[in-house]
């Protein structure tokens, strides 16, 4: 039996190309891949000096959890669910994306109303997650109390998208063409509630925890990124406006009735971790306001269009949408000539091939890039 070579364990495309710095009596360390503590699938390859990190590398990509594949073997509706998954702390913005989609490459003309709807629970559900980032955040710099406040207020936004959409979570509440059901008729003044709600604490917020020394010392100089490497990095959302780059997609991209509102973009020019601290609180003020408008000028009408079974045109469609941490919202809907897969040869004689709903391996929703949000 040959005694145990260590030079002979190469590891993986990640660890092999990790060498070892110029010190002795270090250890390379993989760390992950894993979700506990992490806030998402990470793996980090690292340097340690006995309890010392010198070096840090993170490896991404185990994010991909086969959404697409499953795209491939799913009909367009039965794909919808899969988009309250993509982003739990926003699936809103993922329902947007998919359902706009397979809209624009069948031509599906959405109501008025439903638009309304959309823009006002796609804002809830925004500030929704920007309170689990604020929460989550500071707990990780060391302070517990805030995240207790953020729960507090994220509480009442889940009863009333728990009334509209009957989850509070994972919600697959967009149809293509609207929405699936109408909102309460208490729907409009609980959400007035929660936004005059929502301004009185921001102030509690700003004196407890943003004009901390504490946190100021932790956030101001740290992280620092230059607008030209934001770009390069393909940067989004408040990484991009934290770095003083006016850069919204409801507003460079419009869609639903964003282009009918008016709304601040916070923009910081400093570039480090307190800039998209400060990006993401101020973003609270500009989602209630966005839904304080919204609630005024929702109309009357139907809340989704008749598209049950629309004609498909071959090609594809590409839609972008703001999610909760920037433009991670890029699912595109391709229509492609019907083929027989291993297991299909029964939907495929059941359902007729040509239409946009019913075709059983055409591509419900492709790549969706995905950029980090935490600063």
């Amino acid at each position: 039996m040959h005694a145990f070579d260590p030079t002979l364990l190469r590891g993986d495309r990640a660890s092999v190309r990790f060498e070892p710095g110029p010190a002795e009596d270090k250890l390379i360390l993989s760390m992950g891949p894993q979700h506990p503590s992490t806030h998402g699938v990470l793996r980090v390859m690292l340097e340690l000096d006995g309890e010392y990190i010198l070096r840090a590398e993170p490896i991404l990509g185990y994010i991909h959890r086969m959404h697409e594949w499953m795209a491939e073997q799913r009909t367009y509706y039965q794909f919808m669910p899969n988009m309250g998954r993509v982003d739990y702390l926003q699936a809103m913005a993922w329902n947007w994306a998919y359902a706009g989609a397979v809209e624009r490459l069948a031509g599906i003309e959405v109501p008025e109303r439903a638009e309304y709807i959309r823009v006002i629970v796609a804002e809830l559900n925004r500030i929704s997650s920007h309170l689990v980032w604020w929460g989550a955040y500071l707990l990780d710099l060391g302070a517990f109390t805030p995240i207790l406040y953020a729960f507090d207020d994220r509480e009442v936004i889940l009863d009333i998208l728990q009334d509209v959409t009957g989850s509070r979570l994972t919600y697959s509440y967009f149809t293509f063409g609207g929405v699936y059901a109408d909102v309460p008729a208490d729907f409009a003044p609980r959400c007035l509630a929660f936004t005059q709600r929502m301004r009185s604490r921001l102030p509690m917020y700003r004196d407890l925890v943003t004009d901390n020394v504490i946190l100021r010392g932790r956030c101001e100089g740290i992280g620092e990124l230059s607008v030209d490497q934001a770009r390069r990095y393909g940067a989004t959302g408040p990484m991009l406006r934290g770095s003083g780059v006016a850069s919204d997609t409801r507003r460079a991209e419009p869609y639903g009735v964003y282009d009918r509102l008016d709304f601040r973009i916070p923009v910081y020019p400093q570039g480090d971790a307190m800039a998209r601290y400060l990006v993401r609180t101020d973003e609270l003020e500009t989602s209630c306001d966005i839904i304080d408008q919204a609630v005024a000028g929702l109309p009357d009408g139907p809340f989704a269009a008749n598209a049950e079974d629309p004609e498909a045109p071959q090609g594809r469609s590409q839609l972008r949408r703001r999610g909760g941490s920037g433009e991670n919202c890029r699912p595109r809907a391709l229509r492609r000539q019907p083929q027989t897969l291993p297991g299909q040869a029964a939907r495929a004689v059941l359902f007729q091939p040509e239409r946009l709903l019913r075709i059983g391996q055409g591509r419900a929703a492709g790549r969706c890039r995905v950029h980090p949000g935490q600063p």
